[in-house]
């Protein structure tokens, strides 16, 4: 059963045939209260009610919002007729705040896709509700659409892009970037995935391409695009509620109506109290909360132009209209496999399928050796699909579980990712303080010495002002910080300042050079003598194996996945292992660790973890014991926090 069939027998239900007509004829201050839908069953309701009208989810927080766009996505065909609006992530009245521009590109995008009538359903958080945006009819206006065939004179495109505060740069690297360079503009709008390049025959456009700002390499042609702006900087005085983007006809599902409101009068408050912070020049520079930020007779007033449906524990009020589905949460399993298929023979009993969702094929493979009992007699089926939450519901004859809450694995919800550049980007550049040492690839350490405008040929720029030995000084454009990187090396280590113009950098890079090619060169020779011995070969993964890896409480990264497996094949291989894991810190090296240790203890081996300090020998002791608690395994430490007694003890074992 897909997520497809899933929907279709929901639909067929009582409940939600019922709560269908009441959608069709609901007119603005109708409400209605829906009891018993837990995990992901509102946005089953919700991909139902989409064929019939408009709708706006309105959650409390953002990662409940992001979870349920996310569900919605995936119930109905394509992600177009979902705009999911975040908040901005802004501190009220904070200039000198620079955070991140990903949820601004979001909110731009779906405030584009909500004005334009491309989502017909919009999914929105209090913190989102409580920022006011620039009214629909300044979105459209200000966003430009270029299409195959325009004519349009690329300078004077890119003067008009720049009227719009795009910033004139040599290449683009981020949102607001315009680079002009001959018959060829490139532009990074803010909504949509990538940059745009748009290629002229004379002044007529004759292709349009989205490029990837790493490789160069074009994504994909089309046909048209639009270059939107940064909409946050645009009518500041001239705000409008996100209500505003919803058509007339749209209805309300709000879950936990009176917990966003609460929520909304406290950051409205937080917002008064910024504002009243600012000295009086401040304060006349900037709109006062009122025309930023929502109020509480906003917010209602919203509430009453719309039907709306109330869903959650603190839905509102108990004298409204009620409906109940009779529905509970997917229980907690917390990794227990035999307290999994106690549920499932229970269900059984009820006249209930169970269904487990799983997010990959490869937690499918390990729950179906774990569960190839209930799995052959009918009373479970696993599929690879993937919703936020679980739930049994009898109106169903369903009990639908997630693999990630059977092992308290934490689900990230699908977010746009954006590929980086190396080196230094413009936020990183203002999270650097003065003093901070910097890495120049052509003229070594330096350290941050502050941004400068400098005049080059009667052209004013902006430009990076590094300090190096002696105190030279060298500007950098700010067009070029794809050569500057931070400095990172062993905490507290000083490093030596560049002269420049000795050749000193120059010749540490030759030298490194040579030094690594002698590196690689001995290392050939190793491995061509590895290559020769012969190793000990471990089993292939055991049911113990996959039932250690699938309740780890985390998804498994892609790299992760594949190192783990990488480590594995080594394993089995008679060639002795050398491999070396790299990673940040928490992005689950040790789990690889635990993984590898378990897989040689089955075949009757020890393992020796060795590790630099006698905390993470502590660290690591816990994490092994908490790993592998549910198997016969002896876990034990060594270090100088046991006495010499219990030493030997665990040496002796």
């Amino acid at each position: 059963m897909s997520l497809k069939l899933l929907a279709r027998r929901a639909e067929n239900t009582s409940f939600f045939e019922e709560v269908a007509e009441w959608s069709k004829s609901a007119r603005s201050e109708d409400a209605l209260r829906l009891d018993g839908l837990p995990g992901s069953l509102p946005a089953l309701l919700g991909a139902h009610l989409s064929d019939d009208r408009p709708l706006a989810f309105l959650a409390p927080d953002a990662e409940e919002a992001a979870h349920l766009a996310d569900d919605l996505t995936r119930l109905l065909t394509g992600d177009a007729g979902v705009a999911l609006v975040p908040p901005s992530r802004r501190a009220p009245y904070d200039d000198e705040h620079v955070g991140d521009t990903a949820p601004l590109i979001e909110r731009t995008d779906a405030l584009q896709q909500l004005s334009s009538g491309e989502a017909r359903i919009a999914v929105t958080s209090t913190a989102a509700l409580a920022e006011k945006a620039p009214p629909p009819d300044a979105v459209r206006s200000e966003t430009m659409t270029v299409a195959l065939g325009d004519e349009e004179p690329p300078d004077e495109l890119a003067a008009l892009l720049t009227s719009q505060g795009f910033r004139r740069v040599e290449f683009v690297e981020e949102p607001g970037d315009v680079a002009l360079r001959g018959g060829i503009l490139d532009a990074y709008p803010f909504a949509g995935d990538y940059p745009v390049r748009i290629e002229f025959f004379g002044d007529e456009i004759d292709a349009i391409r989205e490029f990837d700002v790493r490789t160069q390499r074009s994504v994909s042609r089309r046909s048209a695009a639009r270059l939107t702006p940064n909409l946050e900087e645009h009518a500041l005085d001239r705000r409008a509620p996100l209500f505003a983007f919803l058509p007339d006809d749209a209805l309300l599902l709000s879950l936990d109506e009176q917990k966003i409101r609460e929520d909304l009068n406290e950051l409205r408050d937080e917002a008064q109290t910024a504002y009243d912070d600012l000295d009086d020049d401040a304060r006349a520079e900037h709109p006062a909360p009122d025309a930023l930020y929502l109020s509480e007779q906003e917010f209602t007033s919203a509430l009453w132009a719309h039907p709306r449906l109330l869903l959650g524990a603190f839905s509102g009020s108990d004298e409204l209209p009620a409906r109940r589905f009779e529905a509970s949460p997917q229980v907690p399993f917390n990794s227990n496999m035999e307290l999994l298929r106690q549920r499932i023979d229970e269900n059984a009993g009820k006249s209930l399928d169970t269904l487990i969702f799983c997010d990959s094929e490869g937690q499918q493979d390990r729950l179906s050796d774990l569960l190839s009992e209930q799995i052959e007699e009918g009373q479970a089926r696993l599929l690879v699909e993937t919703l936020h939450a679980g739930f049994e519901a009898p109106p169903l004859g369903l009990a639908v579980y997630t693999d990630h809450q059977i092992f308290n694995r934490y689900h990230r919800p699908k977010t746009r990712k954006r590929s980086a550049k190396g080196g230094l980007t413009r936020q990183k550049l203002q999270s650097l303080t003065l003093g901070d040492f910097v890495v120049h690839t052509d003229y070594g350490i330096g350290t941050f010495a502050g941004m400068r405008e400098i005049e080059v040929r009667g052209t004013h720029q902006e430009a990076v002002r590094l300090r190096f030995r002696d105190d030279d000084v060298l500007y950098v454009n700010v067009n070029a910080l794809h050569k500057l990187n931070k400095f990172t090396g062993k905490e507290g280590h000083q490093p030596r300042l560049t002269k420049l113009g000795s050749g000193r950098w120059e010749r540490k890079k030759a030298q490194t050079k040579s030094e690594v090619k002698d590196m690689a060169r001995d290392l050939i020779e190793l491995y061509a003598k590895r290559k020769e011995s012969k190793g000990f070969g471990y089993s292939e993964d055991s049911v113990w194996q996959r039932e250690l890896e699938a309740s780890f409480e985390f998804e498994d990264t892609p790299d992760q996945a594949a190192a783990t497996e990488a480590v594995k094949r080594d394993m089995q291989n008679s060639t002795p292992m050398d491999r070396l894991i790299c990673g940040d810190v928490g992005f689950g090296k040790t789990e690889i660790a635990v993984r590898a240790a378990f897989k040689a203890v089955q075949d009757g081996k020890q393992v020796a973890v060795l590790v630099p300090t006698t905390i993470l020998a502590d660290q690591h002791y816990e994490t092994f014991s908490r790993r592998l608690e549910r198997f016969p395994v002896n876990v034990d430490v060594l270090s100088r926090f046991r006495t010499r007694s219990e030493q030997k003890e665990t040496l002796k074992r």
